[in-house]
């Protein structure tokens, strides 16, 4: 009896062994450290947004200190969020990162409704607009390369050669991404440290060159005038005057404008997706995620501020010059193109596309590597299909990188991502603050546990991201309805999914 219990045990310690982290090839590796983590933060983030969305907050707002504002507010939300993170990344220190807390805070439901709206649309559709975009900016260098360019189209459906190097680009990061987190994190230190160091030039360079005395001076005059709606009126085709915007009517115009600068700043969760291939991720997450929100904000902020010192921010939509049309009326929203077009002439759109090819690409590659560690989290729950739920030879969830990889080159030949990431807009901000309340329930349900770094401000900053983020969910929900009921729905779908998928499970 004796003997046969030895024999179990060292049976049992034999396969423990067999499946530790040093014996079995297929497991996470711990390859990233602070620099590789604050990369996967600034590289995710920032893509072509900054160049965009300004233009049309420009037309929102009317108001270059409102803009400003605007800018300064989704900074504060971004690094709130980031340093609330970090509480939770030191307890959980898993594949899954978001999915994992929102799990552990509320119950398996509420993580697998994050999960498949991150899958469904979140991740893939964000990594099928950035792809896209790397397509619209390198036909600026290739004509070849156009998105007017339309081989087949039915209905929805379009394909060209915009699709197929959007597709493309998406299936070779893919790939590289399955050699391993090694490979993956070369490609996005390169790409981030290339385009922070562009994006600082372009700061640079507009600050001390790109300056003009009268856009100065004429912004100076209405910096804090807001207007109503700038665009022109597509029924009539007319631009129809200012009209000022005071009291609460500020605060509406800025929360609809902040669904831009928002989604610009997103994105900076994905490192705690990866929770499990870094290097001390108690200590190294919140310090990524701090660093990264901040640098990002900072870059931000500057490129804004380089728009204002360039070109004035109201314009005539049909003026001739770039400089007369404004911020609000930079044509196709390119801001970038527009604030360096009196330095470089002709050369500007080239200069401006390239910078923004090596910014989607290096984007894209973060998105690609983080977003299957969730949807290997899940399978590990058995939420997913179960070859999700393991990983390669290399250390990685391969097969969940080539489902994410279909799925996202299928919303490419859709067309329909962008207005699919419009309606999950109000869906990430309602994870986001279900995700931070969650730190206060587990400061009372599981006030035990470990926590190497504790939220900064608790319980003020988390408190005060939870009201701000609220209250835009609010004034979206009030003046954007055409958006945010449609991300409710893709959210509560999941639901009789989550239940499938929860029948399927083993009763052990």
């Amino acid at each position: 009896m004796i003997a046969k219990k030895a024999v179990t045990l060292y049976a049992s310690r034999a396969s423990h062994n067999i499946n530790s982290p040093m014996n079995n090839e297929h497991t996470f590796r711990k390859s990233l450290n602070l620099f590789d983590s604050t990369a996967i933060v600034v590289g995710s983030m920032i893509g072509s947004g900054i160049f965009i969305v300004s233009a049309d907050i420009a037309r929102q707002v009317g108001s270059p200190g409102i803009l400003l504002g605007v800018w300064i507010i989704t900074g504060f939300l971004t690094i709130c969020a980031a340093l609330s993170y970090g509480e939770l990344a030191g307890m959980f220190p898993k594949a899954g990162g978001q999915y994992v807390y929102l799990k552990e805070s509320y119950n398996p439901l509420v993580g697998f409704l994050y999960g498949w709206t991150l899958f469904l649309v979140i991740q893939t559709g964000t990594i099928a607009a950035v792809g896209m975009a790397f397509a619209k900016f390198l036909g600026v260098l290739l004509p070849w390369v156009s998105e007017s360019v339309i081989w087949y189209q039915f209905r929805f459906v379009k394909f060209g050669p915009a699709q197929i190097v959007a597709i493309l680009s998406i299936v070779i990061l893919t790939w590289i991404n399955t050699r391993g987190i090694k490979q993956g994190k070369r490609i996005q230190n390169a790409f981030t440290s290339g385009k922070f160091l562009l994006l600082l030039l372009f700061i640079l360079v507009g600050l001390i060159f790109a300056s003009n005395s009268e856009a100065i001076r004429e912004n100076l005059k209405i910096f804090w005038n807001p207007v109503q709606d700038l665009r022109t009126d597509p029924s009539t085709g007319i631009n129809p005057p200012p009209t000022p915007l005071t009291g609460f009517a500020i605060i509406a115009a800025m929360g609809v404008a902040m669904v831009g600068s928002l989604f610009s700043s997103d994105a900076w969760n994905n490192i705690t997706f990866t929770a499990g291939e870094v290097i001390n991720p108690k200590k190294n997450i919140p310090m990524s995620l701090f660093l990264g929100t901040s640098i990002v904000t900072i870059l931000y902020l500057a490129a804004n501020v380089v728009y204002l010192t360039a070109i004035p921010l109201r314009g005539n939509e049909e003026a001739s010059r770039v400089f007369n049309q404004g911020m609000q009326f930079a044509m196709s929203d390119r801001l970038g193109t527009a604030t360096i077009s009196g330095l470089f002439g002709f050369y500007a759109p080239l200069i401006m596309a390239g910078f923004i090819v090596i910014s989607t690409f290096g984007c894209n590659n973060g998105l690609i590597l983080s977003g299957a560690r969730v949807y290997y989290a899940m399978a590990e729950d058995k939420l997913f299909f179960k070859k999700i739920g393991r990983l390669n030879d290399n250390g990685v969830p391969a097969t969940g990188l080539i489902v994410q990889c279909i799925w996202a080159c299928l919303l490419c030949l859709s067309g329909t991502y962008g207005q699919l990431l419009d309606y999950v807009v109000f869906a990430v901000l309602i994870f986001y603050v279900l995700t931070i309340a969650g730190i206060f329930i587990l400061r009372k349900t599981r006030p035990e546990m470990e926590r190497p770094y504790k939220a900064f401000g608790f319980p003020v900053i988390p408190a005060i991201y939870i009201l701000i983020a609220t209250f835009i969910m609010g004034i979206l929900l009030f003046y954007k309805r055409d958006y945010t009921w449609p991300g409710l729905i893709i959210v509560l779908l999941g639901i009789p999914v989550y239940f499938f998928w929860y029948k399927r499970k083993p009763s052990n």
